[in-house]
Formats: structure tokens, sequence, C-alpha cells
């Protein structure tokens, strides 16, 4: 078997979880577990936070679905909300709750014989201008929701723009708009995101939608995962597959990218960017190699990537490699590749074999 695999430590989800009701007490919570728990498995995801979840938030139906199949009395929140009549109907026959984001998804909903009325979270648009209604609009439609055969509850919820970025004018501005709302007659609201779950008191509300956090990442820039208490969940571990003796002035490589400025010895690493690693990880990226940092030599590769093991020369060929997880955090990794950990935990690719610990 090709040494690469994702360790995945379900109990680091747990305690994640765990973190972010502590971090809102008394409030609900729905863990995100869109795209696959952002890599981690849904269906080990779900399964490990079974009897701890309030409920979990999705992106479409299909995921829905497969949520409700796992858990059959949890509240599942569909956070895109229904694209056709047929889709109002199915949410309802898995009772589900929605978000309706415009006045398409509300002229859809209203106009749908349902089995059973849904629980509707109305989307305010405070800021982020991406979904959702302006306030004025919102106040607008509220009633036509108010009365409808088609909702059971009605509820509030709006997302965040720059909560990742302590401080930032426009958090207050978003906050502001979403609290100017309260005078209307919502069951539930929800707004905090996991910025906001951790450094946003006020926008706690009735429901938190950790995402990010419950996987062990930061969602700030400036505040590591470990200094939140939050542990990762996910743990990339390669091998060294090769080392090769580099003479000064030889390139190593596509593109001849990194050259030798000393006699240097390069390690060969089971992973690439078909595995998920960011191609455009630039040179100098950390990796661990046999628990020490070693920096990535040239550019990946699809299968495989180079590291400079020069100041390591007692690893041989086989020594482990850790891509980012327990001992590296991926936040970092990411920093190096010019984006987010997000995107490396959501691309690590299906060949990549997962490992699931309790």
């Amino acid at each position: 078997m090709r040494p690469l695999i994702a360790h995945i430590d379900l109990s680091a989800i747990q305690h994640n979880y765990a973190l972010a009701k502590r971090c809102a007490p008394g409030r609900e919570a729905f863990a995100v577990v869109k795209a696959n728990a952002y890599g981690h498995g849904v269906r080990e995801v779900v399964t490990a936070l079974h009897d701890d979840a309030d409920g979990f938030a999705v992106a479409c139906l299909e995921e829905a679905a497969e949520v409700r199949a796992l858990h059959g009395t949890a509240r599942i929140l569909l956070l895109e909300g229904c694209f056709e009549p047929s889709e109002c109907l199915v949410a309802s026959q898995l009772r589900l709750d929605i978000a309706v984001q415009g006045p398409e998804q509300l002229a859809t909903l209203l106009a749908s014989s349902l089995p059973r009325p849904l629980n509707v979270w109305l989307k305010l648009d405070s800021g982020m201008h991406r979904l959702g209604f302006s306030a004025a609009a919102l106040r607008a439609v509220f009633p036509s929701l108010r009365g409808a055969a088609q909702v059971a509850e009605l509820n509030l919820m709006s997302h965040f723009a720059c909560a990742d970025e302590r401080g930032h004018t426009l958090t207050e501005d978003q906050l502001e708009c979403f609290l100017g709302l309260l005078d209307l007659d919502f069951d539930q609201r929800s707004l905090a995101n996991s910025a906001a779950v951790l450094g946003i008191p006020a926008a706690h509300m009735d429901w938190i939608r950790p995402g990010i956090m419950l996987y062990g990442a930061s969602p700030f820039a400036d505040l590591g995962a470990a200094e939140m208490a939050l542990r990762p969940a996910m743990s990339l571990h390669a091998q060294v597959m090769a080392i090769r003796e580099v003479a000064v002035g030889e390139s190593v490589g596509y593109g001849a990218t990194w050259v030798a400025g000393r006699p240097s010895r390069i390690g060969t690493v089971s992973c690439g960017y078909a595995d998920g690693y960011p191609r455009h990880a630039p040179s100098g990226t950390p990796v661990l190699v046999d628990g020490r940092r070693a920096p990535l030599a040239g550019r990946v590769s699809m299968d495989m990537l180079a590291v400079d093991l020069t100041d390591l020369p007692d690893v041989a060929v086989g020594a482990p490699v850790e891509l980012w997880g327990a001992q590296l955090p991926v936040d970092e990794v990411a920093a190096n590749a010019g984006t987010i950990g997000y995107e490396l935990l959501t691309k690590v690719t299906a060949r990549v074999p997962r490992k699931y610990s309790a």
C-alpha cells in the first residue's frame, strides 16, 4: 500500500464541539458537516457526535439526506435552502430546517404543498452581500411567512464576513444590523460561525454554528488553534520513499525552480497535489520528517513532493512524514501556501485512505 494516510481523531472533534458549547452557555449548536465534514468523513463525524450534537448544518439536499440516514431525530439545517419545488417536498419529508435566502426561494416555498411544515431560517444580508434579504426587504416579507401553512418555526440567521479579522468594523455593523431586527417575532436566531463563537459573545443568540473549529483549525489568522485549546482532528501522514544527493548548482523538481546552494540531501515524499497537498506551496513550506522540521524543495508534483533533508543527516528511506496535523498545524502550512486551513482539509482527495480513532 502506498504510504499515505489521513488519521482522523474523532475524540478531538467531540472535544472541539464541547468547547464550542462551553463558549456559548445555554445555546444550542449546529455542527457544520458540509463538504464531507470538511474532508474528515461525514458518516464518521456524525456518528461520533450522534449523542452530543443539537443539530447539523449542511450545504445541499444530498448532504442533508446522508446526515438524516445517520441520525433520525437531529435538527438538520440546509444552509443554501431549496432550489426547486421538489426539493421543498423532500426537505419536508426529511424534516429539515431550511434557509430562505431570496425572493425566488420564498416564492417556491409559499407555492409548495408539503406533508408537514418546515422550520424556516430567513436569511438576512447583514453586510456580506452574498445571500439574503436586506433588512428592509426582510421586514416586508416577514408577515407572509409568519402565517404561512408551510412554516412551523420562523427563525432568523445571518453570516459574518470578517469575524475572523478581530476588530474589523464590518463585524460591528453586521451585528447591529442583526440586532436591529430583534423587534420581529422570530422563534430562534443564529449568527455565530466559529470565529464569532470564540470571539463575539454578543453574537451567540439561540444557535451557534461551529464549523472549522470542530476540526481543530483556527478561524483567525493571528491566533493558533492550540491557544484556544482546540485539538486538530486530521493528521496527514506519509513516508520518505527515496533520498538523493544533489550537488551545488543542481536543481530539483519540475521547472528547476529549486537549485542547491550547498551539497544537499533531498527526500522524496509520497504525497502530491492529487492527494490534496497544495501545488502552490512554495519551497520552504515546513513538513515534519521523523518529528523534525524540514523545508519543501521545489514544486509539488501530482503524486510526490521533495524536502531538503540536508540538516537531518540521519533520516533514512521509510522515515515518517507529517504534512500537517497534531504536531504541525494545518493553518501554518496553509499560510505558507497563501491559503487557509479550510481549503487544505476539504481538498484531501478520496484516494487518501482515512483511518479513524476514537
